[in-house]
């Protein structure tokens, strides 16, 4: 065993722009369709069977050519329709096997190459979002670490949403996900902090906790952090249906001194039997939950359950996406521990030291 994980920690190198485009399809509609685009692009695919074959040309650009291909299936068949790429003219052999994927991973990539040189130049920092005692917001609990893109030219920001997306369908979760987590160790660090640190990450990327996690550890330990002073928080949006596996990403996260956090409680399929099962030692209430919980009592009730059953356990609540002196005054008034939101304070990219309202927290801390 080496001590680098290969899918995490390689950068793809993305699709050629020439080459030879291979494609097997479960059905013969579904070839059909591909042979009728690519003709009226005046391209003569050959096709044996199930197969297809093409010659792509560097001016054609294979990224071009796939990403067609799959604008004209839909998301379904675009699973099931497997792609390699070889040389120009070659045809794939034992040794190719293992590089054989889905159309909708090959057309992601081509989608994505963007992706790729983003992580490749290192163009990702973070904002930090503090954290706050409900009992006064001008103390800082945390800071929660979240990622943004820039562009080349430096002035234009890339949300989140848009560089996981492109991730998702590349299928280089993987690479994002350790990323993300090393860049935020490193912000952390360079920041000084001293409040808890929220780190988040996502268990699709991880196979094995003690083999994946273990460069994570490492970089912490080596920017100076303490490990109690790390929260990883699961998110939501890729939470694995295996409960087990994430549970045993959890375990090894504390086994390691951290702690850990439920992101966006309330939200997707998040449960109560999450909290039995995880045992996490942050619980975060969910946004769209809190947006106007003090005026709507279906919200309202749901929430103040969370809290209570929080407060029993003995887990630690943060209602997260305050927005409101209402909203601030209902957390207050049912026992959260901690709020965060654009009304405590914006997400920032400013080093802390130059904002003051930050550091005042800080030091009171």
């Amino acid at each position: 065993m080496t001590g680098q994980c290969d899918r995490c920690e390689t950068i793809p190198s993305g699709l050629p722009d020439a080459g030879q485009l291979h494609l097997w399809f479960p059905l013969a509609h579904s070839l059909q369709k591909a042979v009728q685009h690519l003709r009226g692009q005046s391209l003569q695919p050959e096709v044996d069977g199930a197969a297809l074959s093409l010659s792509v040309a560097l001016d054609a650009g294979l990224g071009a050519t796939c990403d067609g291909i799959a604008a004209a299936c839909s998301s379904e068949e675009l699973t099931d329709i497997r792609a390699l790429v070889t040389d120009l003219g070659a045809q794939p052999g034992p040794g190719d096997f293992g590089r054989i994927t889905t159309l909708a991973r090959m057309a992601g990539m081509a989608r994505g190459s963007w992706l790729l040189a983003l992580l490749r130049e290192g163009r990702i920092h973070n904002h930090f979002q503090p954290i706050v005692g409900v009992g006064d917001t001008s103390i800082v609990h945390g800071h929660e670490l979240l990622l943004r893109g820039m562009e080349r030219d430096g002035s234009t920001t890339i949300p989140p949403n848009r560089i996981f997306d492109a991730a998702r369908d590349a299928d280089m979760l993987f690479q994002l996900d350790l990323a993300a987590r090393r860049t935020a160790i490193a912000s952390a660090a360079r920041e000084g902090l001293e409040t808890q640190v929220f780190v988040n990450f996502s268990p699709t990327s991880i196979y094995d906790p003690v083999f994946c996690l273990r460069s994570t550890v490492a970089a912490i330990e080596s920017s100076g952090l303490r490990r109690e002073q790390v929260v990883f928080e699961v998110v939501e949006s890729d939470r694995t249906t295996d409960v087990s596996h994430l549970k045993g990403i959890l375990d090894y996260y504390r086994s390691q001194g951290f702690r850990v956090a439920l992101d966006d409680f309330g939200a997707g399929y998040s449960s109560v039997n999450m909290l039995h099962q995880l045992r996490p030692d942050y619980v975060k209430l969910d946004m769209e939950l809190i947006r106007d919980v003090d005026v709507d009592p279906y919200k309202s009730a749901i929430a103040r359950k969370v809290l209570e059953i929080a407060q029993e356990l003995g887990i630690a609540s943060i209602v997260e996406g305050v927005e409101r002196p209402g909203e601030l005054e209902w957390a207050v008034e049912h026992g959260a521990d901690y709020v965060q939101g654009y009304l405590v304070a914006k997400p920032t990219a400013v080093p802390l030291r130059e904002t003051p309202r930050l550091q005042r927290g800080l030091r009171a801390a």
